[in-house]
């Protein structure tokens, strides 16, 4: 949208008349540009995250150590984080960067499992916050074997 605004008075040359006035800020301004968004790392990486496990063939995000102390940290009121469990993200004010541990299941290939991920995580990401999506690097931290048992349920008493 561009204004016209003619000078008043002397002169009456090209240099009277000043065209096209941008970055309007107020009343005249369209929604979009009124204010700034931040967009915080712990929102990019539970989206990364969600996007993540829902591929097939992911079966868990985080390095061994990660997941060990998540379990543990699940078990405390209020500890939270297993989303953003094996996801670490660095956000720019127009980019972000994201990085994955995962662990996927027996079988599947990994390239594809990767790409899969890649690409879920980007759209998801670029979708969600209008952030361009530099990298997204996955580390196979671990298989998940058919016949390996879940981590048991201390919930359960040793005795019946």
């Amino acid at each position: 949208m561009t204004d016209n605004i003619s000078s008043v008075g002397g002169g009456g040359g090209p240099e009277a008349s000043v065209s096209a006035l941008q970055d309007r800020t107020g009343a005249g301004a369209p929604a979009e540009t009124r204010g700034k968004t931040t967009i915080a790392d712990s929102v990019v990486a539970k989206i990364a995250g969600m996007a993540a496990r829902e591929v097939p063939g992911i079966h868990k995000l985080g390095a061994g150590m990660a997941r060990a102390i998540s379990a543990v940290r699940e078990r405390v009121p209020g500890g939270g984080g297993a989303v953003t469990q094996g996801v670490r993200v660095e956000v720019g004010e127009r980019q972000a960067a994201v990085d994955l541990d995962v662990v996927v299941e027996y079988g599947v290939s990994i390239v594809d499992v990767s790409g899969d991920v890649r690409t879920d995580v980007i759209s998801a990401v670029e979708r969600m916050t209008g952030l361009e999506v530099v990298e997204v690097n996955i580390a196979v931290d671990d298989v998940h074997l058919p016949d390996e048992e879940e981590e048991a349920e201390p919930d359960e008493g040793r005795v019946k």
